[in-house]
């Protein structure tokens, strides 16, 4: 189920977690990583949508859901997940692990691939603090021709599996590379979330929605 694999991915990067029924909220302040920062919300939390409704009410914050149905609101992005397989890489984009120093680098390649790049210091220090004494996680760095073009987190798994659901580029060519960079950390294959934008596609993906809801 790829809510419980984005869950056990990015749980450990939130801040908050709070549990209705069979939705899960991730609250993370001071980021503006959707998966962070949203209620995810199976078909069959249904029931709990007014209760989650509320809760975000209550709190003033964005009720942001991210769900494999379709909700009443604004579509702001979707994710398709499924397994990507380790292919050729073109010579000219070369990914490298870096290590935590480079956060402030990885954070602003990050935020400007998704047009935020005044997010970068934030989210240099939240991975900072979050990242810190963990080594389930690695920092992927992608260069092209020398320029840092794209960053991803790769993260280990159970029985050796692993998973990048966090990443973006600069460059589309720079896409392939990166996730083939995840995929022989995991032994040739790698979980990954594609955002509905990329002109990529796994095999079998799943698709779900961010929604931030009416009202």
């Amino acid at each position: 189920m790829p809510f419980s694999e984005l869950l056990t991915y990015f749980q450990p990067l939130a801040t908050e977690r709070h549990d209705l029924g069979p939705c899960a909220i991730l609250q993370t302040p001071g980021t503006n990583v959707l998966a962070l920062n949203a209620a995810f919300f199976p078909a069959e939390a249904a029931e709990q949508l007014p209760e989650v409704r509320r809760w975000f009410s209550t709190r003033g914050r964005p009720a942001l859901l991210l769900s494999d149905v379709t909700l009443p609101g604004e579509d702001v992005g979707g994710l398709r997940v499924g397994t990507w397989t380790a292919g050729e890489t073109p010579e000219n984009i070369v990914v490298e692990q870096v290590s935590r120093l480079q956060l402030p680098l990885w954070a602003a390649v990050l935020a400007e691939s998704y047009e935020t790049l005044e997010w970068a210091p934030a989210l240099a220090r939240h991975f900072a603090a979050r990242l810190e004494g963990d080594r389930a996680s690695t920092l992927l760095l992608a260069y092209a021709d020398g320029d840092p073009v794209g960053a991803g987190l790769w993260r280990t798994g159970p029985g050796g599996t692993g998973a990048m659901h966090l990443w973006g580029t600069l460059d589309p060519a720079a896409d392939a590379p990166l996730l083939n960079a995840a995929a022989d950390l995991s032994g040739g294959n790698v979980r990954v979330s594609l955002p509905d934008t990329s002109p990529l596609s796994v095999p079998h993906e799943e698709v779900l929605t961010f929604t931030l809801l009416d009202g």
